[in-house]
């Protein structure tokens, strides 16, 4: 069997495996009842508010396929001559989708694309290994991810000062404190030494690492605005400056909670809960998570045969 044809079957065996986890998932939620209560309470602005939600879906999806075209395109060598298309950028990151659900801690979201990327060489005049894309694709995986966490943790210390100015430790912020900044220290540090660490599989350069860490605190803002949209049109939230400072500070409790995809969707109602203190917030969470993972899966089968291969 030739890898080609082997990529492609390991390529459908994680659709297939993703689909039937979503399966088990939504014949697992023993709460259809409290949650279709929640939606029948919402009026026509409510309504809108969730449609809104999920239109910048896509818009959330976008802003990381454009990451990752950066990435690829300014940190792969190999592919100056032929460059990475946006099309195929956004065919790899909603295919991850389908792979991060399966494994523990979204492991598997760069390997996947590594193994769409693998399939679009072959597809090309390019002579690359395969042991050299896949290095390339996972270090390149590296500094998206250290780079993403970054944010998520630089705008979740700025929320949790905040919380501390106005004195609202029932959280007990201070204990979150310390720790967060001991990972800001330690990702600040990653960050300056990448270059030199990551030099031996791809050109990353520090300017690169600031363009996806730009990139990254947008991606952020869209992951904010899409729950504060739908927390208030479920009636969880309140909007005025005194809240918005909450969204970050939940993004970085939910990153630095060590979950697995099985857990994934409780631990976010938990911190839901915890944050805006309502149970509909808790729907909230999990309505949120099956919009930005459930969707962008079912829209891969979509995609799949309908953008363009590496641009020429």
């Amino acid at each position: 069997m030739d890898k080609k044809r082997l990529y492609h079957i390991i390529e459908w065996l994680i659709a297939l495996a993703a689909c039937v986890y979503l399966v088990y998932r939504l014949v697992l939620f023993d709460d259809y009842a409290s949650l279709w209560a929640s939606l029948r309470t919402m009026d026509t602005r409510h309504m809108e508010a969730l449609l809104l939600c999920i239109a910048l879906m896509p818009v959330n999806m976008a802003l990381e396929a454009w990451r990752w075209h950066s990435l690829m395109n300014e940190g792969v060598s190999e592919l100056k001559n032929e460059r990475l298309s946006f099309s195929e950028a956004k065919r790899q990151v909603y295919y991850s989708k389908l792979a991060g659900l399966i494994t523990p801690w979204r492991l598997g979201e760069y390997p996947s694309r590594a193994i769409l990327m693998a399939q679009e060489i072959d597809n090309s005049s390019l002579t690359i290994h395969h042991s050299t894309i896949w290095s390339r694709v996972l270090s390149m995986g590296v500094v998206g991810s250290a780079t993403m966490t970054a944010a998520i943790v630089i705008a979740g210390l700025a929320g949790i000062g905040i919380l501390g100015l106005y004195g609202l430790d029932g959280l007990g912020w201070t204990y979150y404190l310390l720790p967060v900044s001991i990972l800001l220290l330690l990702l600040i540090l990653v960050l300056y030494w990448s270059p030199r660490l990551l030099r031996r599989w791809a050109a990353v350069s520090h300017r690169l690492i600031m363009l996806s860490l730009g990139q990254s605190l947008m991606r952020l803002v869209c992951w904010c605005v899409q729950l504060a949209l739908v927390l208030w049109a479920l009636g969880a939230f309140h909007l005025s400056p005194f809240t918005f400072h909450l969204l970050p500070v939940y993004y970085l409790l939910i990153t630095i909670t060590p979950n697995v995809p099985i857990a994934e969707a409780g631990v976010r109602g938990a911190w839901a809960i915890a944050l805006f203190g309502s149970v509909n917030a808790a729907f909230a969470g999990v309505l949120l998570w099956g919009i930005n993972t459930l969707l962008p899966c079912l829209v891969w089968f979509l995609l799949r045969k309908n953008v363009k291969r590496l641009d020429r």
